[in-house]
């Protein structure tokens, strides 16, 4: 039996890296239980007053957040608050598939069509790896606003 996944980041600012990550991906950020949202409605803000009403301390209301494929497809990600400070190169990183099926020339203009979204989105560009036949098509790699590296593929 499979088992589906759930991707954590530790963070400072949960709900900036969800709407990062949430713009990144094309994913959505679940409202509370219960609460239907209208369509423009802002999830955070009705997670502030759920979380009001239910009796969290404003201090503690920024100390998760989660994002969700609104195609029920790929994994939920989910950020949780952590005092330390990031030390070292990811173990584990995301790859974003930004030009399946791409290659060459036209792989290459639609990563950095991307990098230049992300960019804009709060990203920091690290360096462009160039396609190398056979085996490597290139990417991007880059960081997200917390400084978690992630590679545009």
């Amino acid at each position: 039996m499979s088992r589906t996944v759930q991707v954590t980041f530790d963070a400072h600012d949960p709900r900036a890296q969800s709407r990062f990550w949430a713009d990144a991906l094309g994913y959505v950020i679940p409202g509370p239980p219960g609460v239907d949202l209208a369509p423009d409605a802002d999830p955070l803000a009705a997670w502030d007053d759920f979380l009001a009403r239910i009796g969290v301390p404003e201090e503690f209301r920024n100390s998760r957040s989660a994002i969700e494929d609104p195609g029920g497809v790929g994994p939920r990600v989910f950020f949780q608050q952590v005092p330390e400070d990031k030390v070292a190169k990811n173990r584990v990183h995301l790859d974003v598939r930004a030009a399946p099926g791409e290659q060459g020339d036209a792989r290459m203009a639609a990563l950095e069509t991307e990098a230049e979204r992300l960019v804009t989105l709060g990203a920091t560009r690290v360096r462009r790896h160039e396609p190398q036949a056979p085996l490597e098509f290139g990417h991007i790699m880059m960081t997200d606003p917390e400084g978690n590296e992630f590679c545009l593929d």
